[in-house]
């Protein structure tokens, strides 16, 4: 049982780095399985161990690390022609990386080809895209100590927009960092469907034209307030399924069924939150339940792990899984930067 709040926790930022890369190993596995072959192989709890040495990731964390270098590198000086860059030159190098051999997503790999010959970004971007991509990579946007929310957003928004370029990525990764952010700051995870609500609410007509330029210039579209409207809109339905899902009695199912498979950012999120909030009391059992689904696993359990980490920092996972997750020291040192 973790006590959430009864003192500072200093470690949230490699709590939730972590926890992202613990729930992608135990998701990978299972991305493409159904619940039933997922039981028959691991049991009617899901995978709660770390197979391998170490255990492998998948792009889900690579592209973790990737926003992340970008940030470290662009220091303090968070704006969108620094940034841009940065984060640029990492996606691509991710996308050239012979590590780069773990089923990555068609958009991104699309996305960064545009970008490595040099397109705006807006003409790289995938622009009909809300696949999970722009936000299971996002949560170290939540744990820069420093970033005002505006900052927080605007960051978000570019690092999905670059290769997902659908209103809807926009939106579900704002609040994905959003999410991680309070916990960090020490909201209670019980407390995340309203505080998202009330966020998304608040932003429904801004478009962050200083970080998103002329993105929302396309065919049907009027102006950039219906744009990004649209992307709000769709992420309150999927908190709307959250909420009616925490609030009928949990018979251990499939998490995918009650809030989306998760192939898409507004159902990654959801169904992420319903794994982290229905077990807050066992970390680990948060992981296995996004393993344990239907839909995108990985993407899934990484976020559910992100979410319960930063609440309660590395206290939240077993001691020696520190030690034998692929990528260790770069989540490490990301990690020790931001606590």
């Amino acid at each position: 049982m973790h006590d959430q709040g009864a003192a500072a926790v200093a470690d949230r930022a490699s709590g939730s780095l972590f926890g992202l890369a613990y729930g992608d190993a135990l998701g990978a596995p299972t991305e493409f399985l159904p619940v039933a072959e997922i039981h028959r192989r691991y049991g009617p709890t899901g995978p709660r161990e770390l197979v391998g040495e170490p255990a492998r990731v998948t792009d889900d964390t690579q592209m973790a690390l990737a926003v992340g270098h970008a940030l470290r590198e662009a220091g303090p000086v968070a704006t969108p022609e620094v940034l841009e860059p940065l984060l640029r030159a990492r996606f691509v190098a991710w996308a050239r990386s012979p590590e780069n051999n773990r089923a990555p997503g068609m958009t991104c790999l699309r996305a960064c080809g545009g970008l490595a010959e040099g397109l705006r970004w807006q003409a790289a971007t995938i622009a009909g895209s809300k696949g999970c991509g722009a936000n299971m990579r996002v949560t170290p946007v939540g744990l820069v100590p420093g970033y005002d929310l505006d900052t927080l957003a605007g960051i978000a928004q570019l690092q999905a927009g670059l290769t997902h370029g659908h209103p809807t990525g926009l939106a579900a990764s704002e609040l994905t960092a959003y999410a991680v952010r309070v916990l960090r700051d020490g909201a209670a995870l019980a407390e995340l469907p309203g505080l998202l609500r009330d966020r998304a609410l608040r932003q429904r007509t801004v478009y962050r034209a200083d970080w998103l330029g002329d993105l929302w210039q396309r065919p049907g579209v009027t102006d950039p307030v219906t744009f990004v409207a649209r992307g709000w809109d769709e992420c309150l339905g999927a908190l709307d399924a959250l909420d009616a899902a925490l609030a009928v009695p949990d018979h251990g199912t499939d998490p995918c069924a009650a809030t989306g498979a998760g192939w898409i950012a507004e159902e990654a999120l959801a169904t992420a939150l319903f794994c982290a909030i229905r077990h807050a009391d066992d970390p680990v059992s948060a992981l296995a339940r996004g393993a344990t689904s239907s839909g995108d696993s990985d993407s899934i359990a990484c976020l559910a792990g992100a979410f319960v980490g930063a609440a309660y920092g590395t206290t939240a996972w077993p001691a020696d899984w520190s030690d034998r997750i692929e990528y260790a020291d770069q989540l490490a040192a990301l990690g020790t930067a931001w606590d």
